[in-house]
């Protein structure tokens, strides 16, 4: 190629020419990034209309650019809610609380065998927790997969979310049966902090997994074949469920850098 391009060149490249074949068009346009005297030329061969074109978008890109984006009140309140709960989760939620529901039915029913709202109590926030950090149900998993630290934050903030819905109906339930709040507050408490705990290492859904199959496994079941009543959920099971919360919450505390190093599973 010569110094500067050729003016048919040129003109056929301003007009839009279909007859310029693609290696064409990458030799101007490189030639044209580098050339000044060229960029002036193209400029004079520019249709007047689309001169005036060009001239308008480029007015209407300044405005913008100078006003910004027209406010949007409700945008502060979506962040808001996106940064504390995924609305996929909302869903599981109600079944949860569905189910404290139709477990206090059965305890008003059949009060001589065990508590079914005692031996849901433990593992009913870590089905929330499962769901809300879940990479199949959480759609912005990618975002928070590749940054450590508000993956951290978010996780906590879900969590604090998720006890806020589900413990109300367990109290609730635990008042109208007459038990004690330790007795349902303590193991939730506890199996919330274990998953923390657990969570930092495995992940966060695998954890939730674990724990509720073996509680479902070795005290849900017995008890419901069986109806005898565990020992983890009578009276005498509450100081030994206050030193397993303290201390699982104090070591998820200070595990909470594992979380970082993790991504949801």
């Amino acid at each position: 190629m010569s110094t500067h391009l050729p003016a048919g060149s040129l003109a056929a490249y301003a007009a839009g020419d279909p007859a310029l074949d693609d290696t064409a068009l990458w030799t101007i346009e490189v030639h044209l990034e580098n050339c000044a005297d060229c960029r002036a030329h193209l400029a004079d061969l520019v249709p007047p209309p689309l001169t005036a074109l060009l001239d308008e978008v480029q007015v209407m890109i300044d405005r913008g650019v100078r006003t910004g984006p027209e406010p949007d009140p409700g945008s502060a309140w979506r962040r808001l809610a996106h940064r504390w709960v995924a609305w996929e989760v909302l869903p599981w939620l109600v079944t949860i609380c569905a189910a404290v529901v139709a477990a206090f039915a059965l305890d008003r029913t059949f009060p001589q065998r065990p508590s079914m709202v005692l031996l849901l109590a433990p593992v009913a926030p870590l089905a929330g927790m499962l769901v809300a950090w879940s990479r199949r149900t959480d759609p912005g998993w990618e975002i928070v997969a590749g940054t450590a630290r508000a993956g951290l934050e978010l996780l906590l903030r879900r969590t604090t979310v998720i006890l806020a819905v589900v413990l109300p109906p367990l109290a609730l339930a635990g008042w109208s049966l007459r038990m004690s709040p330790a007795l349902w507050l303590l193991p939730a408490l506890t199996f919330t902090a274990a998953t923390l705990l657990l969570g930092g290492r495995i992940g966060v859904v695998p954890a939730a997994s674990i724990l509720s199959g073996a509680w479902f496994l070795a005290v849900v079941t017995p008890a419901v074949v069986t109806s005898d009543i565990p020992v983890l959920i009578e009276p005498a099971s509450a100081p030994g469920w206050a030193v397993a919360a303290v201390a699982g919450t104090a070591l998820a505390i200070w595990r909470a850098g594992d979380h970082r190093r993790v991504t949801p599973r």
